[in-house]
């Protein structure tokens, strides 16, 4: 499957480069009339097995992560896969603080004017 998604990316990259260099300056009297834009940006593609390529992209993105394909996972690493996605439980700590102050005790300390 990797060789699969780099071959379709590296494929539409070529189509991409093709065009803009057919539609490039069609006229130089006028304005620039192309589709696509020749400006590829430099990109990183991180592969589903943590490999990284360094390719040119025709949008302006630092990175791209390619998807995990869960059916060729065993059993254990799908389920933690699966775990990691839900969302984490919110716990909630609630203290019980026992109020035992009695003011009353401390009226003998106050002084009275």
């Amino acid at each position: 499957m990797n060789t699969r998604v780099l071959l379709d990316l590296k494929s539409s990259l070529i189509n991409l480069c093709c065009k803009s260099y057919l539609h490039n300056n069609v006229a130089s009297v006028t304005k620039i009339h192309r589709d696509i834009y020749a400006r590829m940006y430099p990109t990183t593609v991180v592969l589903p097995d943590g490999a990284s390529i360094n390719i040119r992209y025709h949008e302006p993105r630092k990175i791209i992560k390619l998807p995990l394909d869960l059916s060729q996972l065993s059993e254990e690493e799908r389920k933690m896969r699966l775990e990691k996605r839900k969302p984490k439980k919110k716990v909630k700590i609630t203290d019980d603080i026992d109020d035992d102050f009695n003011a009353k005790k401390y009226l003998k300390y106050i002084k009275k004017k």
